[in-house]
């Protein structure tokens, strides 16, 4: 008998050491501004005006996205991803108010994937790591964050006169329970597609970015694909 219920001991820790930690993912978006910073002329976005302008919509992109980050991706991760509905549909998570708010403005740029809020991590944002994870901590072990954003960048060019790329970069953060940061990633790729540059400035129309923007997010899901289990592991492997 006392052999039989040592048996079941054991067998009840190691079940409960190889159970997965769980994850709430709490952001999910890309934002229409593209940085020009590469080019040396971040001041030409507010004069392409990119992000007010609604034939510029990153939304199939960022759906490609997130179909391959929850379908594909989260299957490799160490961990567990809450149910994204009991998430989004938490109420302490809808009534979270988070610092760094966008403005009416700011808005405007940022597209969230449906039933998510716009809600800042990084340099100074600890208030909302914080914050998330203390929603969650009763049924995660960590918040995670994910966004993909876009730079152009230079390609040939001689006298001002030439070709540009679009990079797209991804990043993922996973903070703990606590609020503390186990982890950030940043992966980029660049289009095979180039855009146009005439005189130093490159054309900015919706036309001319989006198909560099597509393909920028298909080279990056490809190294993803090749990378993202071996990134993820090797990140988290304190968590």
């Amino acid at each position: 008998m006392k052999k039989v219920l040592f048996i079941l001991t054991v067998l009840f820790a190691l079940n409960s050491y190889s159970q997965k930690k769980k994850v709430a993912v709490v952001g999910f978006y890309t934002d229409k501004t593209i940085d020009l910073s590469d080019l040396g002329l971040n001041s030409l976005a507010a004069i392409a005006d990119l992000g007010n302008n609604p034939s510029f919509n990153l939304s199939p992109i960022l759906d490609k996205y997130h179909n391959a980050f929850f379908n594909v991706y989260s299957k490799q991760f160490p961990f567990d991803l809450i149910p994204e509905n009991e998430v989004i549909q938490k109420q302490e998570y809808i009534d979270f108010s988070p610092k760094y708010a966008k403005d009416e403005v700011g808005e405007k740029t940022i597209i969230n994937y449906p039933g998510y809020k716009y809600i800042y991590e990084g340099t100074a944002g600890q208030a909302n790591e914080v914050g998330t994870a203390t929603i969650f901590k009763e049924i995660a072990d960590g918040v995670l964050f994910t966004e993909i954003h876009f730079t152009l960048v230079k390609g040939f060019a001689v006298g001002g006169t030439g070709t540009v790329k679009m990079k797209a970069y991804a990043r993922i953060s996973l903070y703990d329970k606590t609020g503390k940061k186990v982890f950030v990633i940043n992966e980029g790729a660049s289009s095979k597609k180039t855009g146009v540059i005439v005189g130093g400035i490159p054309v900015l129309t919706p036309e001319k970015v989006l198909p560099m923007c597509e393909s920028a997010l298909d080279e990056l899901l490809k190294d993803l694909d090749q990378k993202i289990s071996k990134i993820i592991k090797k990140s988290a492997a304190n968590f």
